[in-house]
């Protein structure tokens, strides 16, 4: 058996999915009322924010297996956020709070200030069918 080669490492894993994030809550804030494609993009950076939450905890095992413990806590602490932020979103999108959705996701989105994400970028709609993964 040969070896399986990533070519992604969780930290460019993470970066993408910041800018997935980012792309969704636009397309979110742009819609008037809560369409399909807006459900889709609200439940996207719920799966989104979870999948950073995930690849934080394979950022520190390296981290710890070199005795860096302040290092990987102080990383743990900086992402610990997008767990409880992830879970409100959720819980404001069945019980069908559209605001709230929408104020969480601008408090997100200044978490993100700093992600810049090209025009011409080529994720296209990362959101699609991200309402049935989340509620299936």
């Amino acid at each position: 058996m040969s070896r399986v080669i990533q070519l992604d490492s969780v930290g460019s894993e993470r970066n993408r999915l910041r800018k997935e994030i980012v792309i969704s809550i636009k397309n979110f804030l742009s819609q008037t009322e809560p369409t399909e494609e807006a459900k889709d993009s609200a439940a996207h950076i719920v799966l989104a924010l979870r999948a950073i939450y995930n690849t934080v905890e394979q950022s520190v095992i390296a981290w710890e297996k070199r005795g860096y413990w302040v290092k990987a806590d102080k990383f743990r602490l900086e992402w610990e956020w997008t767990l409880s932020s992830s879970n409100k979103l959720e819980k404001s999108m069945k019980t069908g709070d559209w605001g709230e959705v929408a104020t969480i996701c601008i408090q997100i989105a200044q978490r993100f200030y700093n992600v810049t994400v090209s025009p011409n970028h080529r994720m296209g709609k990362p959101w699609v069918g991200a309402w049935k993964k989340l509620f299936p």
